[in-house]
Formats: C-alpha cells, structure tokens, sequence
C-alpha cells in the first residue's frame, strides 16, 4: 500500500512546483516541511493555499484520495500535484481527472518505488502523474 516516492523524481517535480505541503506520508518518509501523517489524515484537513505533492496510499482508498485531491484544487490558490497508478478504466478516473486534471503525465517505464512493497526494483504497474488546479479541462490526452 504505501509506495515510496522515489528521492530523484520527486526533486524534479519539486523543482518545477515548489510543493508546500505533503498530505499523506510519515514523519519517516515526509517530503515537504509541512505534512500529515495518517494519525492527523489529511483527508481531512484543508489544504486551501497550498502546492501538494500527493502519493497516496494505493489501495482500496485511492479513490478517496483522488476526490480529495480535485476538491482542494478547486480552492483558491491551491495546486495539487499527484503521483498514482496509470489506472485509466478506474472510476475515479473518470470522475475526478479526465477532462478534469490540468494535466496528465504518463510516465514512460516503471518507477522504482521504496517503501513497504514486496521486493525491490520496479512497479508492477505503469505510472501518472495528475496535476490539478482550478484551469480544468486542458488534459494532454
């Protein structure tokens, strides 16, 4: 379920958006300087004014988080920046980022996660990145 962000990659993408705040990590694996742990969850917490890099938890509650991250983009001065499965036939997909997202990234090969994942190397699974803000409907697809 909890799938590391791999250091490199979130650096590049830190360097383009400049997150400020990192909604659903541990204090082991924070990325930003402001964060919520699942004992403070930030699905329930405000995000409004915020640059979020969100990697959820990738079970049975992405769903959860996808919603939750289209919802916060839709605040005032708030982005939202998520790495998730390249999982294209989901409902959440359909609901929350096609032709909703400001941007779809799809990520060429598999990324090398660290966390609690059995085994080392690569995902199983093909990878995106969804940018969301309130400039809806620009997807790339």
């Amino acid at each position: 379920m909890n799938w590391t962000t791999p250091k490199d990659f979130f650096n590049k993408l830190n360097e383009e958006f400049h997150f400020t705040l990192d909604p659903c990590c541990t204090i082991e694996n924070a990325l930003c300087e402001k964060f919520y742990t699942p004992e403070e969850d930030g699905l329930i917490q405000d995000w409004e004014g915020e640059i979020v890099y969100c990697n959820p938890p990738y079970g049975r509650e992405i769903g959860k988080w996808v919603k939750k991250c289209y919802e916060e983009s839709q605040k005032e001065d708030t982005v939202v920046v998520m790495l998730i499965p390249a999982r294209t036939d989901t409902k959440y997909f359909h609901e929350y980022i096609y032709y909703k997202a400001r941007e779809i990234r799809f990520l060429k090969g598999r990324l090398k996660f660290g966390g609690e994942q059995k085994g080392s190397g690569s995902a199983p699974f093909p990878s995106m990145v969804v940018v969301f803000n309130k400039k809806k409907g620009t997807s790339n697809i």
